[in-house]
């Protein structure tokens, strides 16, 4: 079965700066693709290649091919990609505090969604508003859709924002942390709401976030990245059971738990470098504890590693840090 998103070498640069260098990632009907790293590490950018917005910020695929559904991205016009978004390709965003317009009703932003892709009526609209709204569990739909954004809070904002990535009946979507501004307890059910998204309609998601803990519980398979490049690319079991790139495992011992103790929460010393100060080699060389000389002088090439996985590391395999 051909994936329904694969992004094969993608570099993109932005002005004379190459922020990401090489990523190849595939992504199937049904399943759930969990893109992690810290702030800094490429995973809004792969995000915004993967739906032709980089010329919004100035950036351009440099190298590498971008294929949705079979077809290649990179180069289709601008109108042939935003006839996609939106209506194959839903996006969640960041903050959604900031994604929905003050000045519209909550309806009528949702209401747009399923006219401008789907052809709908206003009145059929409406309807297909307020039965989503239903399904994410928002109650009193009707009188919600009459509100304005600033009198919903933001676990409900971020119910709205799900509700216009699906009205246009989407086959992808795309979720840009998607539970960042929000508390614990409606992280837990935002994340909830879209796995059964995954499980009940077919959809493939892509899910952007820094939280392993998020990871662990939803996805079926990751991809860790780092300055740009991917370090590590497996099912979510084997990589949290044994992770092979001393990043990920970096990563990995960065969740709490219950057993944790009181001070005792790991880190990652350092900080990922800029696209203007990569270093040579391998990018994690000045921050990893099992670093070698090769490190610093060849970037290890991705391989295949354990059963259907992949790393790019000079000395792959659980230990320290």
């Amino acid at each position: 079965m051909s994936p329904l998103l694969e992004l094969q070498g993608v570099s993109v640069a932005i002005a004379h700066a190459q922020l990401l260098d090489g990523i190849s990632l595939r992504l199937d009907r049904g399943q759930i693709l969990g893109l992690v790293g810290e702030s800094g590490s490429g995973k809004s950018l792969t995000a915004m290649a993967a739906m032709g917005l980089l010329p919004l910020i100035g950036g351009r695929v440099t190298t590498g091919a971008i294929r949705f559904d079979g077809q290649d991205m990179v180069q289709m016009t601008e109108a042939q990609r935003r006839a996609l978004r939106g209506r194959r390709i839903g996006f969640i965003t960041q903050n959604p505090m900031t994604a929905l317009d003050p000045v519209q009703r909550i309806g009528a932003q949702i209401d747009v969604v399923s006219r401008l892709h789907l052809g709908l009526s206003s009145a059929a609209a409406r309807a297909r508003t307020l039965e989503l709204m239903t399904q994410l569990r928002i109650p009193e739909a009707g009188a919600v859709a009459e509100a304005w954004p600033h009198q919903l809070s933001g676990g409900m904002k971020q119910r709205i924002v799900i509700a216009m990535a699906l009205a246009g009946e989407p086959d992808l979507i795309i979720a840009d942390e998607p539970t960042t501004a929000l508390d614990v307890t409606v992280q837990a059910q935002i994340i909830q709401i879209l796995a059964a998204l995954v499980r009940d309609r077919g959809l493939a998601l892509l899910l952007i976030t820094h939280d392993m803990g998020v990871v662990a519980q939803v996805c079926d398979r990751v991809a860790v990245l780092y300055a740009g490049r991917l370090a590590e690319e497996r099912p979510v079991d084997p990589i949290f059971a044994a992770p092979a790139h001393p990043y990920t495992r970096a990563l990995t011992l960065c969740i709490p738990r219950d057993d944790t103790a009181r001070g005792a929460l790991h880190g990652i010393p350092g900080a990922v470098p800029t696209a203007l100060n990569y270093p040579s080699g391998c990018r994690f060389h000045p921050r990893c504890p099992k670093a070698v000389s090769a490190c610093s002088a060849t970037q290890p090439a991705l391989v295949a590693y354990g059963e259907d996985g992949r790393v790019a590391c000079h000395l792959p395999g659980p230990g320290a840090p």
